[in-house]
């Protein structure tokens, strides 16, 4: 099939390394040619991370369900009276952190719901008790729509609220929360929860701060190509202002058990093209995350040819997307990961969640250098 003009234009600005505007977004967006956009985000994804696919040894907590937002999309939460309502205290909290320990976790990943009865101190016990087991370990915890609840409830800051956490032992932010940017569709979907412009200026405080985070997009739902790029962009405009995200992590849409339930899941190749898009339009984002749990295993095979050089890791214990239908296992070995990065024709890498090359010896590990990838060997020479 030959390459329409407007790709081979995109393709120009590609090759000679030049930022893809708007306009060129949704140009993407209305190609039907897959395998060219995938080839492009190839491209970029080899220019940035060469062969090298990462993954890290990492578990879920979601400490509790109870949540006073109730945005169609979600399947996890509940209400305080359910049956199915749960809140996760200190020895359920520390046996989680004890068993990843022991598994040789180098990360925790703590997302939850908004619980109106539980204070900001339980927020942060939470850390404590994590730090009180293994104080190597990486705490990754609260999206920008939790902290932007817990300086609410609090009467404080954003930035006091992120103080307070780093002083518990808080180590890095997830990218959850951001949903679609866009007010069409935030507003329908979840418009009673941090705003896009809470959600920007939380990610924005924490880098200023020192911390590295994430970000997310929820896609294939009642989306459209306008609104994915309006959010591409606008994270883009705000890594330009900061450099504090490190992976991009495109979600997408499980409706089972939603409100949301009537809307087919994405395809395949919406997966696969979303993930190449974003890739091709965040030129300031290091890397590029296949979410496996979402996509499924082998669809985020095949994405990391698609502009993702990341897989996530060995997971563990995850209930928000299974919630909503995931049909992927909970938790996938080492092993397993490496396999499938290998059979992908990528060489897998074990990572920390900064990005540091972890070394294992004797059921021990330790983070050695950044990973050196080829867009660092540039920026160090």
């Amino acid at each position: 099939m030959a390459v329409d003009a407007n790709l081979r234009t995109i393709r120009d600005k590609v090759e000679a390394g030049e930022r893809l505007s708007f306009e060129d977004g949704l140009t993407l967006e209305a190609s039907r040619d897959v395998l060219e956009i995938g080839s492009l985000a190839n491209l970029v994804r080899e220019r940035k991370n060469g062969n090298l696919a990462f993954y890290n040894v990492n578990t879920h907590i979601n400490p509790t369900n109870v949540c006073v937002y109730t945005c169609d999309f979600c399947a996890f939460r509940a209400d305080l009276d359910e049956p199915k309502a749960y809140v996760m205290y200190r020895d359920q909290i520390t046996e989680r952190a004890r068993q990843a320990s022991e598994r040789g976790a180098t990360e925790i990943h703590i997302v939850g719901g908004l619980h109106h009865k539980l204070k900001l101190d339980y927020y942060m016990d939470v850390i404590r008790w994590i730090k009180e087991v293994d104080s190597e370990i990486h705490v990754k915890a609260y999206t920008a729509v939790e902290i932007e609840f817990f300086a609410k409830i609090t009467r404080v800051s954003t930035e006091e609220v992120l103080k307070r956490l780093v002083d518990a032992g808080l180590n890095s932010l997830p990218g959850g929360g951001a949903e679609i940017f866009h007010p069409e569709v935030r507003e329908k979907v979840c418009g009673a929860k941090a705003t896009t412009e809470q959600w920007l200026d939380v990610h924005r405080t924490a880098h200023r701060l020192g911390l590295h985070s994430n970000a997310t997009m929820l896609y294939g739902h009642i989306d459209k190509p306008v609104h994915r790029i309006d959010h591409l962009v606008r994270l883009r405009e705000l890594q330009d202002e900061t450099g504090g995200f490190q992976t991009f992590i495109p979600l997408a849409f499980h409706p089972d058990n939603s409100e949301m339930s009537e809307i087919p899941r994405p395809s395949g190749m919406m997966d696969l093209k979303t993930m190449a898009i974003s890739r091709l339009m965040l030129d300031n984002f290091p890397h590029i995350k296949a979410y496996w749990i979402m996509l499924g295993i082998k669809t985020a095979q095949v994405a990391l040819s698609f502009g993702a050089d990341d897989l996530d890791g060995t997971v563990v214990h995850e209930k928000i997307y299974h919630e909503a239908g995931a049909d992927t296992p909970q938790e996938m070995t080492t092993a397993e990961i490496r396999r499938i990065i290998q059979e992908a024709g990528r060489d897998p890498i074990e990572r920390d969640t900064l990005y540091r090359e972890i070394r294992r010896e004797n059921n021990r590990w330790t983070a050695g250098a950044k990973i050196k990838t080829p867009a660092l060997a540039v920026l160090n020479n």
